[in-house]
């Protein structure tokens, strides 16, 4: 690539958690003084804050930008995150928890959950939340960080974070803005093309300003501002696998010392996260308009907020899917203009890492060489089914048929992908982690088992060892487990100790 093919100005249209995210990673990557990297929001569009919660890969972009954690942790009033349960999901009244980290230990050779199921076929196994070090940690209401103990699970401790998205998006941009990103305050009128490229040249501010670019980053939310008004990139529709289109969200008082997990409760047409942070509880009724009103959605919420409620609820409207094509000729889409996954599991927020990631990997020149572009779609295209089936597998895998919602769900066909991974689990007890899917062997465990799959069989190999030798072992995993999460504090310790915000100004 010679000099003059190098991008010299980037233009970021939007701020929010993407724009900023976005702003700040490319600050911080591309340092070529030719280089100009400018943001345009506007103080008139609100951003949409429907979850904020996270995954563990959030740690590896706060690492990306040499962020403190506790600093972080402070700025915006974060708890830690062990991982979800889900409540009334296989049946009214049954709870089940998702963990990040893993689940017991493989030994000769043969993944854990095989021994567990021999066990389980001959009621001695107990639950499998047992084996597995976050949920116990979760439900003990203990964090730390690793520590230097070689053989316990305190030497690998799985965390992400609840946080307020708004605070961290004002942080970063503080960051962004501090490593030179020019910020204007101000909205799009009109997106400018080339006549013969279709490429955007421009974009023309309200107050007849005009901002050439040469890349542009689409963050402008549902709306698609570049992606979809002005290069009409067409957008595929999933809401047939899931049906959920709306979401009523509103803050609460806390209650108590915040958990350190997420909760998801399913009602009658959706289900309703609550997410605890320092300051305040997050909660939101994500519901399908199809099978339930929004006063109805309101109230639903309503009863089931603990705390006292702190704004009005308002209503928000989403379709699920993705786009065609997330790059588009000079224009990549990241966060919600780019599509739309409900946050069940927390991914919205990896959505747009993994897109900032891969776009610096696959950063183009000004020749923008299609091979580049295919390859950031397929990629993209990919995650974002996977993630999809992960999802639906939550709805489809379920007892519930006591309303019409669950019922729709319970029967409704499936991507063939996600079919063949039910019924390997169920036939044998396998799962296989294909084309590097973000979800892993313990958390199509955790689920397929909380959603109720029972495996038919297990891995033959597992016949090699005694039932009371693999019992043994079992045993021996709960007790590290138990004896390690006796030695972590409180989470509500650890954060006064080391991370505790200042809230007087809350």
């Amino acid at each position: 690539m010679t000099q003059d093919q190098s991008i010299e100005k980037i233009v970021i249209v939007g701020g929010g958690t993407a724009g900023w995210m976005t702003a700040a990673a490319m600050a911080k990557l591309i340092k070529k003084p030719n280089c100009t990297i400018t943001l345009i929001e506007s103080a008139d569009i609100p951003t949409v804050g429907v979850g904020e919660a996270t995954i563990p890969q959030i740690q590896l972009f706060n690492a990306l930008l040499g962020i403190d954690e506790n600093e972080f942790v402070k700025a915006t009033q974060a708890t830690f995150k062990h991982g979800i349960e889900f409540v009334n999901w296989k049946q009214n009244n049954h709870k089940y928890m998702h963990p990040f980290g893993t689940i017991g230990l493989n030994f000769e050779g043969v993944d854990f959950h095989h021994y567990w199921n021999k066990l389980n076929q001959t009621n001695q196994a107990g639950s499998i939340e047992d084996y597995a070090f976050n949920c116990v940690a979760a439900y003990n209401h203990k964090m730390m960080r690793s520590i230097n103990v070689p053989n316990s699970p305190l030497n690998n401790i799985a965390y992400a974070f609840h946080f307020d998205a708004g605070l961290y998006a004002k942080w970063l941009r503080n960051f962004a803005e501090k490593n030179g990103v020019i910020r204007i305050e101000n909205t799009v009128q009109e997106v400018k093309l080339d006549s013969k490229s279709g490429f955007i040249n421009s974009v023309e501010l309200a107050d007849g300003q005009v901002v050439e670019g040469e890349l542009f980053i689409d963050c402008s939310g549902f709306k698609g501002l570049l992606i979809e008004e002005a290069l009409n990139t067409g957008y595929e529709h999933w809401g047939h696998w899931l049906p959920c289109d709306r979401a009523v969200v509103a803050p609460s008082k806390n209650v108590a010392d915040p958990v350190p997990y997420t909760r998801s409760t399913a009602h009658g047409a959706g289900w309703q996260w609550r997410i605890p942070l320092q300051h305040r509880t997050g909660n939101g009724h994500v519901y399908s308009s199809r099978f339930m009103s929004d006063d109805e959605a309101k109230q639903t919420l309503l009863d089931n907020i603990e705390g006292q409620v702190l704004t009005e609820p308002r209503v928000v409207k989403f379709t699920t899917g993705t786009r065609r094509k997330h790059w588009n000729k000079n224009c990549v889409a990241i966060g919600l203009s780019s599509g739309f996954i409900e946050p069940l599991e927390s991914t919205s927020i990896h959505l747009i890492q993994s897109s900032i990631s891969r776009l610096m990997s696959l950063f183009p020149d000004k020749s923008f060489e299609k091979s580049v572009i295919d390859t950031f779609n397929s990629q993209t295209k990919l995650e974002v089914e996977r993630i999809r089936d992960f999802i639906i597998l939550h709805y489809k895998v379920t007892e519930r048929e006591d309303t019409e919602f669950w019922r729709y769900c319970k029967n409704m066909e499936v991507p063939a992908y996600l079919e063949q991974k039910i019924k390997l689990f169920s036939q044998t007890g396998r799962i296989f982690r294909q084309d590097d899917e973000l979800f892993n062997q313990s958390s199509w465990l955790a689920v397929m088992l909380g959603q109720g799959i029972t495996p038919e069989a297990y891995h033959p190999l597992v016949d090699n060892l005694s039932l009371e030798e693999i019992r043994h072992r079992c045993d021996n995993i709960k007790k590290v487990i138990k004896e390690s999460v006796e030695r972590m504090p409180k989470q509500s310790e650890f954060i006064n100790k080391f991370c505790r915000a200042n809230l007087e100004s809350v």
